[in-house]
């Protein structure tokens, strides 16, 4: 049966984090992926929860673009890609530039921070990034943390 156009492809699966990540190959990636697991459920105090096939997200909010199409995805989260770690937790076009520059080697997009491997970034910097991000998105959109 063909999803519907409308029908986002990213919403929650019930293929638990854990399971993911321990299906995933073994080597550094995997390594920074357990750890992100951990870290971020305490960062955030959230629970995570798979989010398509390749995100671990923590919380839910509920958006409307101007076209009118309008959708839930997780609030903050990462996905632990063959290129890199991408982290979804910039709140769009917040201005993060002082925190970014004391982060370490990474590339950022609208809302998508990239890194090689977690030594790369200062964990601490990384935490602020995280606990603003989820203000602003908490601020902007309506969010739940289920």
């Amino acid at each position: 049966m063909a999803k519907a156009k409308d029908e986002p492809k990213t919403k929650p699966t019930e293929t638990t984090p854990k399971d993911f990540i321990a299906a995933m190959e073994d080597g550094p990636r995997k390594a920074d992926a357990e750890a992100l697991l951990k870290w971020m459920t305490k960062v955030t105090g959230l629970k995570p929860k798979m989010w398509g096939g390749s995100i671990v997200g923590y919380g839910r909010y509920a958006y409307t673009y101007d076209s009118g199409h309008s959708g839930e995805m997780c609030l903050t989260g990462f996905s632990p890609r063959k290129a890199n770690m991408v982290l979804y937790i910039l709140p769009g076009y917040s201005d993060l530039s002082g925190p970014l520059s004391r982060l370490g080697k990474h590339k950022i997009g609208k809302s998508c921070l990239y890194i090689n491997k977690l030594a790369d970034v200062d964990m601490k910097v990384l935490e602020e990034i995280v606990t603003e991000g989820l203000a602003q998105m908490r601020k902007n959109y309506q969010s739940w943390d289920a």
